[in-house]
């Protein structure tokens, strides 16, 4: 499984910053109640051509890996339910664990057990290489409607000729800010170095305190799983200090790596809470949604709860591109969702139905409008509902260049090497010098190299 051929994820970078769109990781719970007011706003769509669909498959029950992240569990309810009633098709939907690696190892554990407790899951961008094996061919069936989605994520979901996965929604890592809170401390627009979030954060937070103890400069994903991963790429790849792995070579023990990692490290517990080393993506965005802090970094499908009815900061933040680092300049995590099918599958052509369903145009757009989430389908964009509903898929923001984990490089050992990361940042932003760190992931990644 090493040497198996995965299409670089490079591709997806220049391909939809020319689109202004992306793919993207989600990771993590809450706002659920916020979410089923956005989902009831709109009915789920139809599926087109159900009648022959029930003909063939009516009365069969799948099971689907599904999100578990903001409103996704709403969202992935409401569209099984409308699936079920056009089909008769019946889908179990059952929510993954929130944190992306722990949701690779549940599927990791089904697929080595060649286990069919499951038909379609969902799978993140970073593990089409690793799991190929042990996924069902879906060109012959969808590869027409395939042609509607971004070509380079197409691509990144194709191994050996196979696409073993259907572009579903995407992410890329942005700045939430209050434009009330910078209007108030006399701040004419959200920073554009991490150096500057810090000082504004502080500013801010030390005025805010005295009415709310538990107000925070910044938040974001610091506990210790693949988030933090994409999170302190940014930082690190912002500052000049590279991709972790760049042209084949191991690089994250660098001196500019060193620098913004020991930057992070001083701001733990000063402009953010000291418990923002436990935070998820749900964590982060509960603390910005109450009105707890002055700066949030979050995907995409964080928009739409913070915008929503029962928000204390609806009609008062804004997006913007990440920070970047001295001499460096602002990138954003590529990351995605994409929908597969099990070869161990007991019922392929009903789960490959619904595959069809929930990567139709009909279903991205419904799926931009009520959960934020980004469409790889890229006429969407011009879509002017679209466009209201997702204000960040302005060029502004949504064209800012992409930084893309190293999974096409490291292949079905990707997880294990951003463990390797991830455990490493966890404990500089715990108080360990990034000098005294990075030597250890760079080693690690290096054996798994060879």
């Amino acid at each position: 499984m090493h040497s198996m051929k995965h299409r670089p994820l490079l591709v997806v970078t220049v391909l939809v910053v020319a689109l202004a769109l992306v793919v993207g990781l989600s990771v993590a719970a809450a706002g659920t109640s916020h979410a089923t007011k956005a989902a009831a706003t709109m009915p789920a769509p139809k599926v087109p051509n159900a009648a022959a669909i029930k003909a063939k498959y009516g009365g069969q029950t799948i099971t689907f890996i599904g999100d578990s992240v903001g409103g996704g569990h709403v969202r992935d309810l409401a569209l099984s339910t409308e699936f079920t009633k056009d089909t008769g098709i019946k889908v179990k939907v059952v929510p993954h664990p929130a944190a992306s690696d722990a949701a690779y190892t549940q599927l990791a554990r089904v697929f080595a057990a060649h286990s069919s407790s499951f038909d379609v899951a969902m799978v993140d961008v970073v593990w089409p290489g690793a799991f190929a094996p042990f996924l069902v061919d879906l060109k012959p069936a969808l590869g027409k409607q395939s042609k509607l989605h971004a070509a380079g994520i197409v691509a990144s979901d194709t191994v050996n000729g196979r696409l073993v996965a259907m572009p579903w929604f995407g992410d890329f890592g942005m700045l939430y800010y209050r434009t009330d809170l910078l209007q108030k401390y006399g701040y004419s627009g959200p920073p554009t170095t991490w150096a500057e979030l810090f000082a504004m954060a502080k500013k801010i937070q030390d005025g805010e305190q005295a009415a709310n103890p538990s107000f925070s400069g910044f938040v974001f994903q610091g506990n210790a799983y693949e988030g933090l991963t994409c999170d302190a790429l940014e930082w690190i790849a912002s500052s000049g200090g590279g991709d972790f792995i760049d042209n084949g070579k191991v690089t994250i023990n660098n001196p500019k790596a060193t620098a913004i990692l020991d930057l992070f490290r001083s701001q733990i517990g000063v402009t953010t809470p000291r418990g923002v080393t436990t935070y998820q993506e749900g964590e982060a965005q509960t603390a910005f949604t109450d009105g707890d802090a002055a700066f949030e970094r979050n995907w995409p499908y964080a928009y739409s709860l913070n915008a929503a009815a029962g928000s204390k900061v609806a009609g008062k933040f804004a997006v913007a591109p990440l920070p970047h680092g001295a001499g460096g300049s602002s990138v954003a995590t590529v990351g995605g969702w994409q929908l597969a099918v099990s070869k161990y599958s007991k019922h392929p052509d009903a789960a490959i139905e619904f595959v069809r369903y929930m990567t139709s145009k009909a279903v991205e757009k419904f799926d931009t409008i009520t959960n934020s989430n980004v469409p790889t389908i890229p006429s969407l964009v011009k879509d002017p509902a679209v466009r209201k509903a997702a204000p960040y898929l302005n060029p502004a923001t949504a064209g800012v260049p992409r930084a893309t984990r190293p999974s096409s490089i490291l292949g079905a050992s990707y997880n294990e090497g951003s463990k390797d990361i991830y455990q490493g940042i966890s404990q500089i932003l715990n108080g360990a010098s990034a000098s005294s760190v990075l030597p250890t992931i760079q080693s690690e990644l290096q054996q798994l190299l060879k």
